[in-house]
């Protein structure tokens, strides 16, 4: 009955976090403002609900670059040309560059991501309705983590309990037809957050996303970058100067 000690804790493991998982999408399924009907989409606005504060902060940089406010050069740098910013955005990426001039593009999307005019245009979005606020957002994130965790967890005390050493065939198949439920229970979970939660986990809510599917970027190419990101940047050399540094961010 040794096993039992690796029963416990995989049940455990299970309960906690199945129970905050729940948790997490009861808080999301809150009822939220609606958005008026007739409310349309900046494109700041559209760049923050298909791919947040990074998505807009490339699109700050390509708005200034075409422009010609600010030089973006493939090697990676950003060059201040007019130090006059056109509205809080555009402040932000002038002051993330800093008063030399020029900085490296990854650090100027990290510093403009983070300013108080991003984090201004998040709040009104999720106040209309039309963001995930962050708190539920992250939230959900967490859980569907922790769910997953607790998945891999109940997988490696199965094993370690099937390997315990003086268990026979049939004591075997019954360990791991006890192993089963909690697993069972925590991959169930996934799959009912997959279908029932993961709106939640992106940036747009529904509603939001509703509006984006109504944007036709066709022949406006700051429109097509905020829809669809890096990919829909024609010029290799500006698609280059805007991937530098982007490893660990989703923002494309």
């Amino acid at each position: 009955m040794f096993w039992v000690l690796f029963l416990l804790p995989a049940i455990v493991a299970a309960g906690l976090s199945c129970g905050r998982l729940c948790l997490a999408a009861v808080a999301a399924a809150r009822p939220q403002p609606r958005p008026e009907q007739d409310q349309g989409l900046s494109c700041y606005e559209a760049a923050f609900l298909a791919g947040g504060p990074y998505r807009v902060a490339d699109l700050t940089l390509v708005s200034m670059h075409r422009a010609r406010r600010l030089l973006l050069a493939h090697t990676g740098w950003a060059t201040v040309v007019d130090p006059e910013g056109r509205d809080d955005l555009e402040r932000s990426v002038l002051t993330a560059i800093g008063p030399g001039g020029q900085e490296r593009i990854a650090a100027i999307r990290s510093g403009t991501a983070a300013a108080d005019a991003v984090r201004a245009l998040a709040d009104r979005l999720a106040g209309a309705g039309l963001a995930v606020p962050d708190a539920v957002r992250s939230g959900v994130s967490s859980s569907v983590r922790a769910v997953r965790g607790a998945a891999l967890l109940i997988a490696a005390l199965a094993l370690a309990a099937l390997l315990t050493p003086g268990e026979g065939d049939t004591g075997r198949a019954e360990i791991a037809a006890w192993f089963a439920l909690p697993l069972v229970l925590t991959l169930g979970c996934l799959a009912i957050a997959r279908l029932e939660v993961h709106p939640y986990t992106r940036w747009a809510s529904p509603d939001g996303q509703r509006l984006l599917g109504g944007l036709d970027p066709a022949g406006d190419p700051l429109t097509a970058l905020a829809v669809r990101g890096l990919r829909a940047v024609d010029d290799p050399q500006l698609r280059s100067a805007l991937s530098s540094g982007r490893f660990t961010h989703r923002s494309q």
